[in-house]
C-alpha cells in the first residue's frame, strides 16, 4: 500500500490501516502481507483470518459491526473518565470536611472549599489576574447571557492581551446564541471554541496550576485544587473531550443533517433510546424542555412514529444511534461566570 503506517496510540486507526480495511471490503479479503505494515487493524478486530485460507487472506469484519464496535469503546473510555472523577471526588471528600473557609497564602493548601458567590469570585479573580498561559474552560449548559458575556469580555481580553491561550468546550445549544458568537468575535488572541451534545460538570484550570470544579449542586461552594496530579488528571479530561467536540471558533464547522436528521435530534434519539424523560433529555442537552419536545416532534415525523414507545423501536431500528458519536468525533466557571463565560 502507498500508505505508510505512523505510530499512534492504541485504539485509534490510522490512514494505512484504513486504506487496506477499505480494500477488503471492496474485494472481500485482503492477503496477509498487505496488513503486515498495520498491525491496528488486528487489535481493533477488523480484520480475522479468512477460514478457508487462513495463512494468506484475511478478511473484514462488515463496517456496521466494526464501526458500532469502535464507538463502544470511545463510549467506554468516558464513561472510565467519569468513573475515575467519582472515585478521587468520593477519596478526598473527608479531606474536604476538614478544610477551614478562610483563603491561605497563596500555594499553600492543596484544595479548599468555596463557600458562597463573594468567595468564589474572588478566587476566579485571582487566578485570571495571575493567568498568562492557558486557560481551559468546561461549561455546561445552553445559551448564555449577554449580560455575563459582556461583563467577560475585559477579563478574557485581558488574559489573552498577556500571552495566554483560551480552550472553551459548551453544549452544541451554545452554537445558536448570537451573544455568544458575537463574544469570541469581538476577542482578540489565541481563543477557540469547540461544542459537544453533552459535557462533563463546570470546570476552570488556570495555567494547569490551579482549577475549579463545583462543590455543591447548586453551585454555592466550589473547589479550588491545587494538588498538580489533581491538576492534571483534569486537564487529560478536558482534552479526551476537546478532542471529540466540533469546531465553532474560530473556524466553525456546520454541522448537517444526514437523512433529514439533524446533529441535535441524534443526540436527542440518543437520549430517548435511553428512556429518559423530556426533562431529562432537556438537562442533559443544555436546552429548554420546550425545544427538546421540538426536537422529538421532528423525529416522530421523519420516522412515521405514532407512538413514543414506537419512536423508540424505530430509532434503533433505522441506525442513526451508530453515527451520532461519529459526528460529533468529526468535528467553567464552577458557580461564576466571571472568569470564562
Amino acid at each position: 500500500m502507498a500508505d505508510e503506517h505512523v505510530p499512534h496510540a492504541p485504539g485509534e486507526l490510522c490512514d494505512a490501516g484504513l486504506a487496506v480495511y477499505a480494500q477488503a471490503v471492496r474485494e472481500g479479503r485482503v492477503r496477509n502481507e498487505a496488513a503486515a505494515h498495520a498491525p491496528c487493524l488486528a487489535g481493533l478486530g477488523l480484520l480475522s483470518p479468512d477460514p478457508t485460507a487462513p495463512a494468506t487472506w484475511l478478511r473484514p469484519a462488515p463496517p456496521a459491526i466494526a464501526l458500532s464496535s469502535l464507538l463502544a469503546s470511545l463510549a467506554d473510555e468516558t464513561a472510565e473518565l467519569r468513573r475515575r472523577e467519582i472515585r478521587l471526588a468520593t477519596a478526598f471528600a473527608p479531606l474536604l470536611r476538614q478544610v477551614t473557609e478562610q483563603p491561605p497564602p497563596e500555594g499553600t493548601r492543596a484544595l479548599r472549599v468555596l463557600d458562597g458567590l463573594p468567595v468564589i469570585e474572588a478566587a476566579i479573580d485571582r487566578a485570571v489576574n495571575l493567568t498568562s498561559g492557558e486557560v481551559l474552560t468546561i461549561q455546561p449548559g445552553g445559551i448564555r447571557p449577554p449580560d455575563r458575556l459582556m461583563a467577560a469580555v475585559p477579563l478574557h481580553q485581558g488574559m489573552l492581551s498577556r500571552g495566554a491561550r483560551m480552550r472553551t468546550l459548551y453544549q452544541h445549544t451554545t452554537r445558536y446564541s448570537q451573544a455568544t458568537v458575537a463574544h469570541y468575535e469581538e476577542l482578540v488572541g489565541d481563543v477557540e471554541v469547540r461544542t459537544l451534545d453533552e459535557v462533563s460538570d463546570r470546570l476552570l484550570v488556570f495555567d494547569r496550576r490551579v482549577a475549579f470544579i463545583p462543590a455543591s449542586g447548586d453551585r454555592t461552594a466550589a473547589l479550588e485544587i491545587r494538588q498538580p496530579t489533581v491538576v492534571e488528571h483534569l486537564v487529560r479530561v478536558f482534552h479526551h473531550l476537546w478532542r471529540r467536540a466540533t469546531p465553532m471558533h474560530p473556524n466553525f464547522a456546520p454541522q448537517p443533517a444526514e437523512d433529514g436528521i439533524s446533529i441535535r435530534q441524534r443526540a436527542v434519539a440518543t437520549l430517548l433510546a435511553e428512556g429518559l424523560t423530556d426533562n431529562e433529555i432537556a438537562v442533559r442537552l443544555g436546552m429548554n424542555v420546550r425545544t427538546a419536545r421540538v426536537h422529538i416532534a421532528k423525529l416522530s415525523t421523519t420516522l412515521g412514529s405514532r407512538s413514543r414507545t414506537q419512536l423508540g423501536y424505530l430509532i434503533s431500528r433505522s441506525g442513526m444511534l451508530e453515527h451520532d458519536r461519529s459526528a460529533e468525533t468529526s468535528g467553567a466557571t464552577t458557580t461564576s461566570e466571571r472568569g470564562a463565560t
